[in-house]
């Protein structure tokens, strides 16, 4: 567990930061970039938590904000760094976990009989505005992935992520009795 007892260096005065392994990149490189949009990403669900949520979504949105940090720890270490460091990364099971929250609320919730607008409670509404960041920082991961290795699960997990955050969105509006609002296509 780190410990900080000074929270500046002034060592990214230059516009540059450290990684997990110790190199030095440019604050707006992809990398930092795909983190930079998960500790976003970890940020709205704090917000959509602090709002307050129903009983089943204020107990799971936690652990998913940890695995978010151990997300961020398998980005911010290169591939071939994580063979000397022992890190949290994300894992098949953190993805079956995802998968088994998505089927649980959509028993709940229904199937989805139209597009839904983001909003309705105002968790809900946090909830769709996370899963917006967390559709961003799948597209960041991707274009990293492009140019360097990533972890074989990070994709995945946050591919099931933004839909989990959907279907919790609708389970919240479901718990709180609100109607979902729908696209009206004729409009």
């Amino acid at each position: 567990m780190p410990r900080l007892t000074r929270l500046y260096t002034r060592k990214g005065d230059d516009g540059t930061t450290g990684l997990g392994g110790g190199q030095r990149v440019q604050k707006d490189s992809l990398r930092v970039a795909a983190y930079g949009t998960v500790d976003e990403l970890n940020a709205a669900i704090g917000v959509a938590l602090a709002h307050g949520l129903s009983a089943r979504l204020a107990e799971v949105l936690p652990k998913v904000q940890n695995e978010l940090f151990h997300l961020g720890s398998d980005l911010c270490f290169l591939e071939e760094d994580k063979v000397r460091f022992t890190i949290p990364q994300i894992a098949g099971p953190h993805v079956d976990a995802l998968e088994a929250l998505i089927d649980e609320c959509n028993e709940v919730v229904g199937a989805l009989e139209n597009f839904v607008l983001p909003g309705g409670s105002t968790g809900a509404a946090h909830l769709h505005v996370a899963r917006t960041v967390c559709r961003r920082a799948e597209r960041d991961v991707i274009a990293l992935s492009r140019v360097e290795p990533v972890g074989a699960f990070v994709v995945a997990y946050l591919n099931r992520l933004s839909d989990a955050l959907f279907v919790m969105s609708r389970y919240e509006n479901k718990m709180r009795g609100v109607p979902e609002p729908l696209w009206d296509s004729r409009l």
